[in-house]
């Protein structure tokens, strides 16, 4: 028995996330279908977590087991014949038995994408939070430092999460602008529900002047979700990076 390790790249426009649910169509699904047409037997993927609807992977990471013969270098082009055009395997490589893409992940990497502009862009209407009000990018990037570091992110998590601690580590939050294009990226240990999407809406509001750079530390400190930013829209987020 053999334990594959795939790198996926998908849009997720036309999926409710990644995790397989009974009336929706999810990345996992349509992936374990491909897999099963493939290989002939129907595989238990690992995920290396949920994307909501509508969130998109430039590197996301699944693992499952299998009988099947088939090289790793032959698998990704094999596999990406029974894939739709917005889901593709872009890596494969055999792995140790105990690594399993969830919980084997040591860190990741999210990338959230403001188009800040008077107009929407069509290109990019399913790929970006269109915010055409007036946005100090300086400021947002003072902001961002405030959640480098350990923190209690619970007044960051949407309701409906379930895990044991709701503190997490930033290791680096930076942001940058080019042209109307606004990249807030971030890298961690771990994200509660919705966290990045949250953080995002929290600078965009920051740099719009609704909440004042000096407020974000206590904000953080404060643990009241009321306090921060809304939630951005699930359309510009991608997960970027999956570290083992």
């Amino acid at each position: 028995m053999r334990n594959i390790k795939l790198t996926l790249s998908y849009d997720g426009s036309g999926y409710h996330g990644w995790q397989i649910q009974e009336n929706a169509i999810t990345v996992q699904e349509v992936l374990e279908n491909a897999i099963m047409k493939l290989t002939g037997t129907k595989p238990k993927l690992s995920g290396c977590g949920r994307t909501d609807a509508g969130v998109h992977a430039k590197r996301y990471v699944a693992s499952f087991k299998t009988e099947s013969n088939i090289p790793c270098e032959k698998l990704p082009c094999a596999l990406n014949r029974y894939l739709p055009e917005d889901i593709v395997c872009i890596n494969a490589e055999d792995v140790s038995d105990i690594f399993d893409a969830q919980r084997s992940a040591k860190a990741k990497t999210y990338t959230y994408y403001v188009l800040n502009s008077q107009y929407r862009d069509p290109f990019l209407a399913k790929h970006s939070w269109h915010y055409r009000y007036e946005i100090d990018v300086e400021k947002m990037q003072k902001a961002a430092k405030f959640f480098e570091g350990t923190h209690d992110f619970i007044g960051f998590a949407a309701a409906g999460f379930t895990v044991s601690t709701t503190v997490r580590t930033i290791y680096s939050l930076n942001v940058s602008k080019e042209n109307d294009l606004i990249k807030i990226e971030v890298t961690g240990n771990g994200f509660l529900y919705n966290m990045v999407r949250i953080i995002s809406g929290t600078l965009v509001f920051v740099g719009n002047g609704k909440i004042n750079v000096e407020d974000v530390a206590d904000i953080i400190e404060s643990r009241d979700r009321k306090r921060a930013g809304i939630t951005a829209p699930a359309d510009g987020l991608y997960l970027t990076e999956v570290y083992y």
